[in-house]
């Protein structure tokens, strides 16, 4: 396992810590305030691949560059990577695609592919969960004068999304395995 997967596997305990506290408080009903638990658990779990992305990418572009280490273009090289990772957020299907094709020549899509899950789905899943991640970061649970709002992710959920985000690590490192 790489790295960058070495430090997803502790990325991640963080996002499964705040779901078992979730568990630990919830009661029927649960306190007002345990929805922030699983929202926060939604947002450490996609920090979490998020970091992965930036730190796979980065990882094997060294390797990629290490016949050229210190050179100009070696330097150029690293240099844009590190320019372009300041600007990605959101790591979507897409744009993950594009950064690790355009760093690594391997299109990563192309290997998320698990049990019952294939490329398509995968991508879909991975779009619909950044998107959530978005709500859950900018948008605070609505005031309402009447009866209780469903939460913006249920239990069940996030345990979900949660071994979603670590199949499509483990696939993604058998598939840069195979291909750098």
């Amino acid at each position: 396992m790489s790295l960058a997967g070495i430090s997803f596997e502790y990325g991640i305990k963080d996002a499964e810590d705040l779901l078992r506290h979730f568990d630990a408080i919830n009661a029927n009903p649960p306190p007002d305030n345990a929805e922030v638990l699983k929202r926060a658990g939604l947002v450490m779990a996609l920090t979490a691949w998020e970091t992965y992305v930036e730190d796979r990418v980065t990882e094997g572009l060294v390797k990629k560059l290490s016949v050229v280490a210190g050179s100009y273009a070696g330097r150029f090289i690293e240099n844009q990577l590190k320019n372009e990772l300041k600007r990605f957020n959101n790591p979507d299907a897409d744009k993950t695609k594009r950064l690790f094709f355009d760093y690594l020549e391997v299109d990563v899509t192309q290997g998320w592919n698990w049990a019952s899950t294939d490329q398509v789905s995968a991508k879909k899943l991975l779009n619909e969960w950044i998107s959530k991640r978005g709500d859950a970061v900018h948008r605070s649970k609505p005031v309402n004068n009447g009866s209780p709002l469903p939460h913006l992710i249920k239990r069940d959920e996030l345990a979900k999304a949660i071994r979603f985000i670590k199949e499509l690590v483990k696939a993604t490192e058998a598939h840069l395995d195979k291909n750098l």
